[in-house]
């Protein structure tokens, strides 16, 4: 009895998987739809793949910053990237919702959910931001670095899943698109972790341009020397 419960289960979620799949790609070959689902790529991968690891590298250049002009412009860019990576969600998310079948029955759109929560709860974050003498200050830190950090990650791999999601339902290659991102996400990287390392490199070429020998002149009342250097001379 058992077993057959669980094969009528099986054929009944593979017959709803495969109804999924084809809705899908009569939505692939709708032109208006399959028009959407490009502005909807375009949209995230600017959000998430762009805006929010741009706005990281901002903040983080500023961490070497007292105060000044060049604290200022890194902060302005970090809050006018994140609003803008918040709009451009925003904006995705409703266009999803309008236009996409709503069946939560891949990892994108199991992610995307949770995305769309965590970077509303980041945007609130940013806007509670206590003063910097604040005693909440460095837990309110810490939770905005974590919930950025993951934020970006889960992005990156969304971004990939959503590719992946595409060829399955379409057919057709996304090798280039793979390899645009990837190349990318590695020179973000690279920038991120060569942040930390510049002004240690700027440190050692100093103190290999300072590691010349000296020589200092030391004033000696010494009278038999003296007389040595003058006889010398002569």
């Amino acid at each position: 009895m058992l077993l057959i419960r669980d094969t009528q289960h099986t054929h009944t979620t593979y017959f709803l998987a495969t109804k999924h799949i084809e809705k899908d790609r009569k939505m692939l070959n709708d032109h208006r739809l399959s028009s959407q689902i490009i502005i909807h790529a375009f949209l995230l991968w600017a959000s998430m793949g762009f805006l929010i690891p741009i706005g990281i590298l901002a903040i983080r250049l500023s961490n070497r910053e007292v105060q000044g002009r060049r604290l200022r412009i890194m902060f302005f860019i970090h809050v006018v990237t994140q609003i803008l990576s918040v709009i451009l969600v925003a904006a995705g998310a409703v266009l999803s919702v309008k236009n996409f079948s709503n069946t939560f029955n891949n990892m994108h759109r199991r992610l995307g959910v949770v995305l769309y929560g965590l970077v509303l709860l980041q945007a609130i974050s940013g806007l509670l931001r206590p003063s910097r003498d604040g005693k909440n200050r460095s837990t309110w830190f810490f939770t905005h670095w974590m919930l950025g950090t993951t934020v970006s990650l889960l992005g990156i791999i969304n971004v990939y899943t959503g590719l992946h999601a595409y060829q399955k339902r379409s057919s057709r290659s996304i090798t280039p698109w793979v390899i645009f991102f990837t190349a990318e996400v590695v020179c973000i990287g690279l920038l991120y972790l060569f942040q930390d390392k510049w002004a240690y490199i700027q440190k050692q070429g100093m103190i290999r341009g300072s590691d010349q020998p000296t020589i200092t002149i030391q004033p000696t009342d010494n009278r038999e020397v003296l007389a040595k250097q003058n006889k010398d001379s002569c």
